[in-house]
């Protein structure tokens, strides 16, 4: 069998659709070519397997377009990153995280009373069913957050149903998340509900449930809330990742908001993928153990038989400086310096990156540093816990996943997704039975 795939000249007539030609046992198949709005181009397959009988086989989907979006872009040669056209340093810098959610799930930025009705309902709607404290009752002491988180998720199906406006469940499923996700952190650690209040933010409401008590008055540090803010604002969404696609995965077979998100919270919970960012706060706790001899980490790093791997540094799609890095970079040294915090594995991470920018090593295979590098210092600094980073990442592409099933559950060219493979098992062969065996 012969195989050659050729991008086809211009088209004789100058208005004619793009092709690409594709030979495969003699036989020509055009392929039409389909432009994006920031000028990416992809090769329409839809009727490769009809025509062909072969179907693409492509690890890890790599080189796949899933789906036509409208949410994000990003361009990873140029360290790109865009909500609806926005760019991330302009959300990061001017944004409330409430209005990021209301243009990725709706896709314009509110106006001012559009907002305040936004917000309010949100706030409305943080508390939780009396009946789900009996859930979270019944995990041993010590569970991780993540495990509730997803669980919980899910079980708002029992409570809300399908037939509801679509609207009133995503609020419903934004304000109830940063509870869940407080409650979860709360039975994890042995101490008392705390239930949301009115008057705070929803960022800072979050913070105040997670670390308050009943036994004394707590105040949120303004400095905290308008961080975590950022952070969430920059996690928002990423475009066609593991978790996003987990969700419009599950979402193709019709299943509900909530069940559909909360198998993009099991998807994000992976060390590979959202959990990198405790990865990342575990090697750098490692090496200041180590005498905060980063130098030899890095030789290690570069020993392809050390078995050991800087985290947080490369990305599956930037091959520049991750955008976020650049902003969390700054963020993380002004939160700490407010603080008057002097974490030394700022300082170690400071050191990689400064190794990462200027050696060969790491500059020819484009290794800069990713959001991850310093989101965990970060979270650190504010008191919350490796264990809860992975959560506060959920709590941030909530509103990106939301955006993602809406938009997969309204794309009228949506259909089941269905995977194809190429088998590399046994031929036929007979049963015999277990005395011949």
């Amino acid at each position: 069998m012969s195989q050659q795939t050729t991008n086809g000249a211009a088209p004789s007539a100058p208005t004619g659709p793009r092709v690409a030609r594709l030979i495969l046992d003699g036989r020509e198949l055009e392929l039409p070519v389909v432009i994006g709005s920031e000028g990416e181009t992809g090769l329409d397959i839809m009727q490769l397997r009809a025509k062909t009988g072969a179907i693409t086989l492509d690890q890890g989907y790599g080189n796949t377009g899933a789906c036509e979006s409208s949410i994000t872009f990003i361009d990873g040669e140029r360290g790109i990153l865009r909500y609806r056209g926005y760019p991330i340093e302009e959300l990061a810098e001017k944004a409330d995280f409430v209005e990021v959610c209301h243009l990725l799930i709706y896709g314009e930025l509110p106006n001012a009373k559009e907002l305040a009705d936004f917000t309010s309902r949100l706030t409305r709607h943080t508390l939780l069913h009396e009946d789900m404290k009996k859930f979270f009752e019944g995990y041993p002491g010590g569970a991780h957050p993540m495990a509730m988180l997803s669980a919980m998720v899910a079980s708002l199906s029992a409570y809300y149903s399908e037939d509801d406006e679509l609207d009133l469940n995503i609020v419903r499923l934004l304000a109830k998340a940063i509870t869940i996700a407080a409650f979860s952190y709360k039975k994890n650690i042995g101490q008392p509900f705390m239930y949301p209040r009115n008057e705070l933010s929803y960022c800072a409401n979050f913070l105040h449930m997670m670390h308050a008590v009943p036994a004394e008055p707590f105040t949120v540090n303004p400095v905290f809330a308008r961080v975590l803010n950022l952070l969430l604002i920059l996690h928002a969404d990423h475009e066609q990742n593991c978790s996003t696609s987990t969700v419009r995965m599950v979402g193709s077979s019709q299943a509900n908001l909530f069940a559909s998100i909360a198998a993009g919270i099991c998807a994000l919970w992976g060390p590979l993928h959202g959990g990198a960012n405790q990865a990342v706060i575990e090697m750098l706790e490692t090496i200041r153990q180590d005498g905060s001899n980063y130098k030899k980490y890095v030789e290690m790093a570069k020993d392809k038989d050390s078995g050991f791997r800087l985290m947080g540094f490369g990305h599956r799609v930037y091959k520049n400086f991750d955008p976020r890095a650049s902003i969390l970079k700054k963020a993380a040294a002004e939160v700490l310096g407010q603080l008057g915090i002097q974490d030394p594995l700022l300082d170690i991470a400071k050191a990689l990156e400064e190794v990462a920018l200027h050696d060969e090593f790491f500059v020819s295979r484009k290794l800069y540093p990713n959001v991850d590098f310093y989101s965990g210092v970060i979270y650190r600094a504010m008191g919350i816990p490796t264990n809860m980073f992975t959560v506060m990442f959920a709590l941030g592409r909530l509103p990106g996943w939301i955006a993602h099933w809406r938009e997969m559950r309204d794309d009228p060219k949506t259909r089941i997704n269905r995977p194809r493979q190429i088998y590399t098992g046994a031929t036929e062969r007979a049963y015999k039975p277990v005395s011949e065996r």
